[in-house]
């Protein structure tokens, strides 16, 4: 559906989160009016229109994450009176029109992010390489014309691309700021040489200027001041220009990588030892995931305990909580030399230890943005308390910690809290309680029981003003092949006279005990209350459905009873925990 304008009317709302949902429409004007709105997160829906002008009066808001939507028309020039905006994400839409030259004049703006939108007849205004502010400024393939910015004028950049557009003239010769790790003028219409201000940038990960119309000489020298120790790389990808001289040897560290093919220098006869540099590459975003190398013997077996691996107590195992988590707009091309900068931030936010976070897989997507499969782990003991994993879970869902500059802002995917499960409040309420899922898994596939359900309730409902009378008819004689007509008797001595100390679970039909049958069969049988009562017919009609649902991942019915005004149905009992808790890692 649509966002409905009464959201304009919470005048108290401070985060706007609707994120990766369906939502179709128009952004609502009424929104534009709430006082107190820090972040607007609509990016990934399908959201159509243009943005309102009246969000220029969010003077609290510092967070427009609206990529991956429909949105068009112009972005609103009016928005350059933002006075708290720090985060402009509006890639992967449909605006158009040209690009505003009055958001240089934001004074917060950190990061701009346009890329895959069509500007087609704009160019970049000049304007924007004064945002002494700006952290990253990413423009690609938008249908930008004109000359490249010069961004020498930033002081703090980190990362800029300005890639698959249409621009034009020389590369600009200032010298960028010394933090950027990423520099993208690739697939545009540059010409003449490559700066040699390019040199020397300490943090540089990847100089990307493929696909234009460079000639001159091959720069020798762009390494320099780079430190490549923790495993630290260079991409340097040239391919595709027209170079033609190599002005000195290029004696390049391991860690660098140069792409030279499709220059006319890969085929001149005057050029020599530069054949490994000529070979068609592509080049792979690297990802991974954290080394599990261990000395340590494994832990017990009994619960999902793992590994602390930088653990101050050597090879202390502990139940770890999941976190899945990405970062939306990270200031680098390669995660490899931050990772543990990462795990300090992000467990500094978390008020935790830096042993207590681990990145256990990292993948970059579409974007680039960065998602990631994080641990973390109890502070030197085998067990989060209550009280920890809920003030955690608040952290994440709450956005209380700080962005990084380098890593930018980020979402929370999900909070697996696993086998602390149980320590959390309910959110909805459940038709079966853990002990009774533990013994039974009805719901172990789903469409047998979305149909067994389905079932039951049209029953139900059909003959709820018959209840009393059947009660007192006579028992329908039913026989099912593998299905076992039970006596109230033998159940009542299978579960103790169904005692507490056999209860495994409680719901709105009834209770479900733990029994053992007289020819020793494990079962759990499902006792259900009186308000839930059915006619004997009826009742027959139910089993003998339940008896066809045969599934290697679906519990057997194995049996019944139907006598002295009580109703039970008996599964095979399933020790080893549910479906749910399997999927979820909290099986005990």
């Amino acid at each position: 559906g649509s966002i409905p304008k009464e959201v304009g009317n919470i005048t108290s709302l401070e985060l706007l989160l609707l994120n990766g949902n369906q939502l179709t429409g128009s952004l609502p004007e009424e929104i534009g009016f709430v006082p107190n709105l820090n972040r607007i997160q609509i990016d990934q829906n399908h959201i159509s229109g243009s943005i309102p002008k009246s969000f220029a009066n969010l003077n609290k808001t510092e967070h427009f994450h609206m990529n991956n939507n429909s949105l068009s028309g112009q972005i609103p020039p009016e928005l350059s009176r933002l006075p708290s905006l720090v985060h402009l994400l509006l890639d992967n839409n449909n605006l158009s029109g040209y690009l505003p030259p009055e958001l240089s004049q934001l004074p917060k703006l950190l990061i701009v992010q346009l890329d895959n939108n069509n500007f087609s007849g704009s160019s970049i205004p000049s304007s924007y390489g004064n945002i002494t502010t700006l952290l990253k400024l990413s423009l690609r393939n938008c249908s930008l014309e004109g000359p490249a910015l010069d961004a020498s004028g930033i002081p703090q950049l980190g990362y800029l691309d300005i890639s698959w557009n249409q621009l034009t003239g020389p590369i600009p010769s200032g010298k960028l700021a010394s933090n950027i790790t990423t520099i993208d003028l690739s697939h545009n219409r540059l010409n003449g040489s490559i700066p040699g201000s390019f040199s020397g940038l300490p943090n540089l990960q990847r100089l990307s200027m493929e696909n234009n119309n460079l000639d001159g000489s091959v720069p020798s020298d762009v390494w320099r001041n780079i430190d490549f120790s923790g495993n630290r790389s260079l991409i340097l990808d040239f391919h595709n220009n027209a170079l033609t001289i190599l002005a000195n040897p290029l004696t390049p560290p391991a860690n660098v990588t140069i792409l030279l093919s499709g220059n006319p220098i890969c085929t001149s006869q005057n050029q020599l030892n530069i054949s490994q540099y000529c070979q068609s590459t592509s080049v792979v975003v690297p990802g991974g995931s954290t080394n599990n190398d261990t000395l340590c013997p494994p832990c017990s077996t009994d619960l999902p305990h793992e590994n602390i691996l930088r653990s101050p107590i050597p090879c202390l195992c502990a139940i770890p909580l999941h976190v899945d988590y990405r970062l939306k707009s990270p200031g680098f091309w390669d995660f490899v030399p931050y990772e543990a900068e990462f795990q300090h931030y992000l467990s500094s936010g978390l008020s935790l230890s830096s042993y207590q976070l681990e990145v256990s897989t990292f993948m970059w997507e579409e974007g680039p943005r960065l998602k990631m499969n994080l641990k973390l782990f109890p502070n030197n003991t085998a067990l989060f308390n209550s009280g920890e994993v809920l003030r955690l879970r608040d952290m994440f869902t709450g956005w209380l910690i700080t962005d990084s500059d380098i890593f930018g802002p980020y979402e929370l995917i999900d909070f697996i809290p696993g086998w602390y499960e149980n320590v959390l409040p309910r959110r909805t309420k459940s038709s079966l309680t853990t002990g009774a899922t533990v013994g039974i898994v009805i719901a172990a596939f789903a469409a047998a029981a979305i149909l067994s359900s389905l079932i039951t309730l049209i029953i139900l409902r059909r003959h709820s003003s018959q209840i009393s009378k059947r009660r007192n008819a006579k028992k329908i004689q039913m026989k099912i092949d593998g299905v076992k007509d039970l006596t109230f008797e033998e159940l009542s001595n299978s579960t103790s006279n169904f005692s507490d100390s056999a209860l495994i679970g409680q719901g709105g039909y009834g209770k479900v005990y733990r029994g053992i049958l007289a020819d020793g069969t494990g079962a759990a049988v499902k006792r259900t209350q009186q308000g839930s009562l059915q006619g004997s017919e009826e009742f027959f009609t139910e089993i003998e459905l339940l008896s066809r649902l045969h599934h290697r991942n679906l519990v057997s019915l194995v049996g019944y009873c139907d006598e002295d005004n009580e109703q039970m149905l008996v599964y095979e009992y399933m020790p080893n925990g549910n479906l749910r808790d399997h999927l979820s890692g909290s099986s005990q």
